[in-house]
């Protein structure tokens, strides 16, 4: 309980900081900004998936086309990308913020659990990103209402399931990049470029061929999104993300242990 206890404190007291800074609402707003561009974009331009059905049944096409799941899988697919850039951003100050003020070392050297930390702000961060995304369901909730098939809520609840646990992964690794230096600047630039690479992994597997590339590819941040996105629910995929968030934390408190080890 008493563990619990903390890493609520520990949330409460990150959140705050997060609804109190002005750089966290700019992501925000630039969040929300982009990401309705390009709803209404993909949705309702000359260019968008409406149009495109329109232009291929009046072509003579037959076939029957879901217009939802094709909007799900670019809208969501965009999502993930803007994604990537802002979680780096946010995770930068986790811990760089503490070295920069000098309090990390009472961190190191507090009672309280390194890894327990850690959570609490891992959780913090997600929470706030969870309400960045919101709207999106406001989005969807205007533009499902009328859809015909009526919307499969499985790929609706898998694709954002597959966006919270991405987000997690991000953010767990930009925390550890973030404990290693006081830079945030630096530690987001480094988080973006880890997350590049662990996304192409699978066009890495790719160049390796055989077992060895079909392991390496199914590492990749990006194919396991994308099939959440799909609507498929593998629990290999889900196991992945746990392996990135869990790999995060422990490295996170194990660099914060080196600092409480050095000032022994």
């Amino acid at each position: 309980m008493k563990i619990i206890n903390n890493i609520i404190a520990i949330l409460q007291k990150e959140l705050q900081g997060y609804f109190s800074s002005p750089l966290a609402f700019s992501i925000a707003g630039i969040f929300w900004l982009i990401s309705g561009l390009f709803f209404i974009f993909i949705l309702l331009s000359d260019q968008g998936v409406i149009q495109n059905v329109a232009i291929q049944e009046q072509g003579g096409n037959t076939v029957n086309i879901d217009v939802v799941y094709e909007f799900m899988q670019i809208f969501f697919g965009v999502i993930g990308s803007l994604s990537m850039f802002i979680l780096p951003i946010l995770s930068m100050g986790l811990y760089a913020e503490e070295r920069k003020k000098g309090t990390i070392e009472l961190l190191a050297t507090s009672p309280v659990f390194n890894w327990v930390v850690a959570i609490g702000k891992l959780l913090a961060v997600l929470l706030f990103f969870i309400t960045m995304i919101m709207p999106i369901l406001l989005y969807e909730a205007i533009a499902f209402s009328g859809a015909t098939p009526a919307v499969n809520p499985q790929v609706v609840i898998l694709a954002h399931v597959g966006l919270i646990l991405m987000a997690a992964s991000i953010l767990s690794l930009g925390m550890f990049i973030s404990s290693l230096t006081d830079s945030t600047i630096f530690s987001a630039i480094l988080t973006f470029i880890l997350v590049i690479f662990i996304s192409i992994l699978d066009a890495i597997g790719n160049l390796f061929g055989g077992q060895i590339g079909e392991i390496i590819a199914h590492f990749s941040l990006l194919k396991n999104y994308e099939n959440f996105v799909r609507g498929i629910f593998e629990s290999s995929n889900l196991l992945v993300f746990c392996t990135y968030i869990i790999l995060g934390l422990f490295l996170t408190s194990q660099s914060i242990e080196i600092i409480r080890f050095t000032r022994k």
